[in-house]
C-alpha cells in the first residue's frame, strides 16, 4: 500500500519516511500489550506487573479470571509499515487506577486503535469516551478469543454508539499480520478523514 501522499505529523526522518505516534487503548483485559508485541519490528517495552491479592478490591477481573499481569504505565512498540512510514505504537493501561496517565500519552497523537472484547463490550466504553473527547480519530478493533461469539458489524456499532463513519474490524492480536492489517485500517482511515477534510476548504 502506497503512504507516501499521507500528511503525518513531524519532518521526514531518513530518507522520505515519516514518523506517526498511534495509540493502542482499550479496557483491561482487551489484548493491548499482546497487539504490540506481536506486531512490533523491535523487542517492546511493557510496563506490565503481576496482579496481587492486595489489588483484588480495586481491579475488576470478571471475565479475565485467568488474567495474571497488568499494565501499569504503557507499552511501547514501532513498526515500519513500509520505507516511507514508521507507526510508533503507545499501548495504553486498561485498569481504571492508571487511567490518569492517558492525558500524557495523547499528546502528539495522530490516531488510535481501540481494541474491544466483544464478551465484555462495557470495558472499552471509558476508551471510546476518551477518543471522542479529545478528538482523536480511532478504529475500533474486535479481538477474537476463542469463546467470542460473532455479531453483525452494526449490532457492534450500535452496541458502543459510535459514528457510521468510524471503521470496525476484527482480529487477532496475537497474530502479527492480522495486527498489521488494523494499523494499514487506521492509516486508511486517517487518509481518508485528511482528503474530505481538503475537500471542504
Amino acid at each position: 500500500m502506497d503512504f507516501k501522499g499521507f500528511d503525518g505529523p513531524g519532518g521526514p526522518g531518513a530518507g522520505d519516511t515519516r514518523s506517526v505516534k498511534v495509540m493502542i487503548a482499550g479496557g483491561f483485559g482487551t489484548g493491548k500489550t499482546t497487539m504490540v508485541r506481536s506486531v512490533s519490528d523491535i523487542k517492546p517495552l511493557t510496563t506490565e506487573e503481576t496482579l496481587t491479592q492486595a489489588t483484588a478490591d480495586v481491579d475488576r477481573l470478571i471475565g479475565v479470571a485467568d488474567k495474571t499481569q497488568t499494565t501499569v504505565s504503557l507499552d511501547f512498540g514501532k513498526i515500519s509499515l513500509n520505507d516511507s512510514l514508521m507507526l510508533y505504537l503507545f499501548g495504553t493501561p486498561g485498569q481504571e487506577r492508571f487511567w490518569f496517565l492517558w492525558n500524557g500519552l495523547f499528546k502528539g497523537a495522530l490516531g488510535a486503535v481501540v481494541l474491544v472484547d466483544t464478551r465484555r463490550l462495557a470495558s472499552s466504553f471509558r476508551a471510546i469516551e476518551e477518543m471522542e473527547r479529545q478528538h482523536v480519530p480511532f478504529v475500533v478493533a474486535l479481538n477474537v478469543f476463542p469463546d467470542s461469539k460473532g455479531y453483525p458489524v452494526e449490532e457492534i456499532r450500535d452496541a458502543l454508539d459510535i459514528s457510521p463513519n468510524t471503521p470496525v474490524v476484527t482480529f487477532d492480536a496475537r497474530d502479527r499480520a492480522s495486527s498489521r492489517d488494523v494499523l494499514v485500517a487506521l492509516i486508511r482511515h486517517l487518509k481518508d478523514r485528511s482528503a474530505v477534510a481538503l475537500e471542504s476548504r
